[in-house]
């Protein structure tokens, strides 16, 4: 173990929250504190009475700051919100029982990227090196995904996020495609980028609140998607794979979560009349290991228009359970590779559906003849995305 250092970091997602951020975030802040490191979280919070509230999670101090509510409101709004944040936050924590701390190192998450502006605050008021975590690259996935032109907004959004990336000494990234992104701030005297891996600890495993044993699709093998249901994830290819299915009463497929189209997915899985379908909403991320127990195959969906690489954090649920995946993402996405030659599952780059159902009968085919499918899953897991190695490369990083 090493020595033990004071560390922050800065978010604007984390539990009692249940999105894949906050638990992502969650983990790591155990792990830190397990390592013998003192770990002190900062939130922007539109809830809080008074500028301040703070509170011990499991051993780490989770300070959240007053700030302007940044979700569920117009675009913008949220914008003006979101720029805001930053300086917020500082003048509450300026005023707060922590206003001299000191750290020795500053870390923090993207998305947001509006949090270089407080990162550069306590860099300097610290001496410190300071590692951003990036795991979205905005706002280029959003010209991708065709929520935005490249008009004024992109551009002062890019321009907050080139501020973000200038503060931060490390910048860990997904995987190695994205790499390619940053080519002009590696080139940066002192600057490094690399890679850091998405991370999850091991779950609780508390009894799933859904027991497919007793929905319509008992005794089915079953594929299973938990998680956000967004414009992202471009979903529907997964509904016209189950129509696919349909003649096979062996096989269903589970849909749980929420998310901007996950009403509009339900209502289009019923107009389909899909009797192979069914939806639930999101469950607490520790009864995750006994759905999956429940099932046999894990889906991954990410949208076609996606140009830069994502591993997302249900992937990494998938193979901590020893769950075999089927993904349907955008062509030339790291992962692809990965699925591939680690042999744990199988991978349409097409975004075509009758590629996509041919690979989901070679896949149920590998699962009968296959047995060692699952342990590779779980060696992949220990090797490329348990928390410890996350947290080892940070710290490392910030020495």
């Amino acid at each position: 173990m090493s020595a033990q250092r004071r560390f922050v970091l800065i978010a604007d997602t984390f539990p009692p929250l249940r999105n894949s951020g906050a638990v992502q975030l969650r983990d790591l802040a155990r792990e830190f504190v397990r390592q013998g490191h003192e770990l002190t979280v900062l939130l922007p919070s539109a809830d809080v009475r008074g500028s301040t509230f703070s509170e011990e999670l499991g051993g780490v101090r989770v300070l959240r700051l007053q700030a302007p509510k940044t979700k569920d409101i117009g675009y913008i709004r949220r914008t003006l919100a979101e720029f805001i944040m930053p300086f917020a936050m500082r003048r509450q924590l300026s005023n707060s029982e922590l206003g001299d701390e000191k750290w020795d190192g500053v870390i923090w998450y993207a998305p947001s990227i509006f949090h270089g502006p407080l990162a550069s605050y306590l860099k300097r008021k610290s001496k410190c090196r300071g590692y951003l975590i990036i795991r979205d690259i905005f706002p280029e996935w959003a010209v991708d995904m065709g929520l935005m032109g490249k008009g004024l907004p992109y551009w002062v959004f890019r321009l907050i996020a080139s501020y973000q990336y200038g503060v931060a000494d490390i910048i860990g990234v997904q995987t190695p495609g994205n790499i390619k992104y940053f080519e002009s701030q590696r080139h940066q005297p002192g600057k490094v980028v690399e890679v850091l891996q998405n991370w999850l600890d091991k779950p609780a495993s508390n009894p799933c609140s859904i027991k497919l044993g007793n929905s319509p699709l008992a005794g089915r093998k079953l594929f299973v998607y938990a998680g956000n249901m967004g414009v992202a994830q471009g979903m529907d290819i997964m509904l016209e794979l189950a129509m696919r299915h349909q003649h096979n009463t062996k096989v269903g497929f589970v849909f749980i979560g929420r998310g901007s189209e996950a009403a509009r997915l339900r209502i289009r899985a019923a107009d389909m009349r899909l009797a192979n379908v069914v939806f639930y909403d999101e469950i607490d991320p520790d009864e995750i290991p006994d759905l999956y127990a429940q099932c046999a195959v894990g889906l991954v969906a990410l949208s076609p228009l996606h140009k830069s690489h994502n591993i997302p954090g249900k992937f990494l649920t998938y193979m901590q359970s020893g769950l075999p995946v089927l993904a349907n993402i955008n062509a030339g996405n790291d992962l692809a590779g990965m699925i591939r030659e680690e042999q744990v599952g199988e991978v349409c780059e097409s975004n075509d559906v009758e590629e996509l159902y041919q690979l989901s009968c070679r896949l149920l085919e590998r699962l009968d003849a296959d047995a060692e499918m699952a342990g590779r899953c779980q060696k992949l897991f220990e090797r490329e995305f348990a928390v410890k190695k996350a947290v080892e490369q940070i710290v490392t990083a910030l020495a």
